[in-house]
């Protein structure tokens, strides 16, 4: 059994967002309430009559009028944000839009986008979805949400619009490559539930899992998969590709569990801060689910937070060789502390360490192996000549032997390898392990 946390519930914040962190809604706030006991028996009290002065000059001779509580909500905000890029103020109605994101389930129309030159590039639109159903294809830049042009808008923002109201309508006006004018397209929002993990059968015996992003049930969802695998390939598997690419994060305790199911023992992650209670440990305890078979992780620089974790602790456990470009560089924590108002601060209170104790904070995690995206060309198929083929050519005096029978990839799952370099690269690199490891015995 899994061990559980007791003390903390750890989240890691929203699937969209790249700079999305590490949060720590702690359960005790002994830690808290002592530091503000001892900050308000140290009040800088000058700064705060400049502070003082500076809200009376506003509210009277501002050029239009404003409230008192937009006066505080600004000054909080610019006293948080300006920390670092990661810490926030949120009001109300953004705390309850934080815990729809790590539920996975809102009113939308089943895109999975990120960032790309200021706009929304579609990385996958969810079957069975208004999105997966629209004919908008992955690669597709959405330019204008109901006629808003949104370069220049967050990415959180950007999502913000695609989201609402279960049935409403949106409007998107999308960019595709080889085609000359925009492709406007009408969705009807409907309650999505993201599942955050796909697999797949490659071909007998190797198996592929992407992560979109990390939720509560992300951890079960790798157990349920890898069942599956197992059980289409009517027994355990040679190998499995990991995908984390374009993974932002999400909740910390799926990414442990995600972990877990790969190593028997080891450090997975460590976060250290100024208080006790940020200091943490994690530890696998197995078992793991694939009985040693080789793995390979695909990364690249959406890879953020819990996507790291899991590719640092595979890395330095030496589970796993990482494959693709550089990682986001995430390695902060972030706490989330529920406010009286019915708001919440977001607040770095820790860095997370990989295993070996490296920090990735700016740095991010570097492949073992740099593999950069590409498409995997087919060559036409041209008639090539062989012995059979040649006037004259000797009998094999043995033609009932044969050197064995290939295997037969199907067809869609072919597809998917021809248009992924990188995965095809992977692909590779996992039979490669498994005739080395029949050779050496």
């Amino acid at each position: 059994m899994k061990k559980s946390i007791t003390r903390y519930a750890l989240i890691l914040l929203t699937g969209v967002f790249l700079g999305a962190g590490l949060t720590l809604e702690r359960a005790v706030r002994a830690d808290r309430e002592a530091h503000e006991n001892a900050a308000l028996s140290q009040l800088p009290l000058k700064d705060l009559r400049t502070f003082a002065e500076v809200f009376n000059i506003v509210k009277a001779e501002y050029v239009v009028p404003i409230s008192d509580h937009k006066l505080i909500n600004n000054a909080i905000r610019g006293m948080v944000n300006n920390l670092d890029p990661h810490s926030q103020y949120l009001d109300p109605r953004q705390y309850r839009h934080l815990q729809v994101d790590t539920t996975g389930r809102f009113g939308g129309v089943g895109l999975e986008v990120t960032e790309y030159k200021g706009f929304l590039r579609v990385v996958l639109p969810v079957k069975g979805t208004p999105g997966g159903r629209s004919g908008i294809h992955p690669g597709d830049l959405i330019v204008r949400i109901n006629g808003t042009f949104i370069q220049g808008l967050s990415l959180r923002k950007a999502v913000h619009m695609l989201r609402g109201r279960p049935g409403s309508a949106v409007q998107l006006t999308v960019i595709r490559k080889g085609v000359a004018h925009p492709i406007t397209f009408h969705l009807n929002r409907q309650i999505i539930k993201i599942h955050s993990v796909t697999s797949k059968l490659l071909s007998p015996g190797y198996g592929y899992l992407r992560l979109s992003e990390f939720q509560g049930d992300t951890g079960k969802g790798v157990t349920r998969a890898l069942d599956h695998l197992k059980a289409t390939n009517h027994g355990p598997l040679k190998g499995l590709i990991l995908d984390l690419r374009d993974n932002p994060g999400g909740v910390l305790n799926a990414a442990v569990a995600v972990c877990d199911d790969f190593l028997n023992r080891g450090v997975i992650v460590s976060t250290r801060g100024r208080i006790p209670s940020s200091d943490i440990v994690f530890h696998a305890h197995g078992p793991d689910l694939l009985h040693g078979a080789p793995m390979v992780v695909l990364v690249n620089s959406g890879s953020a937070s819990a996507a790291e974790i899991v590719a640092g602790a595979l890395q330095d456990n030496h589970r796993a060789i990482i494959m693709g470009t550089k990682t986001f560089g995430k390695g902060s924590v972030q706490t989330i502390m529920p406010m009286g108002s019915g708001g919440a601060l977001r607040l770095t209170t820790a860095r997370y360490f990989t295993p070996n104790g490296h920090s990735i904070q700016n740095v991010g995690i570097m492949p073992n192996l740099i593999v950069h995206e590409g498409k995997f060309v087919v060559g036409h198929n041209k008639p090539f000549v062989r012995e059979l083929n040649l006037p004259g050519h000797l009998q094999n005096p043995n033609p009932a032997a044969v050197s064995g029978q290939p295997v037969v990839v199907p067809v869609k799952t072919e597809d998917l390898l021809d248009n992924d370099y990188q995965l095809r690269q992977a692909f590779d690199l996992l039979k490669g392990f498994t005739v080395f490891q029949h050779f050496r015995g």
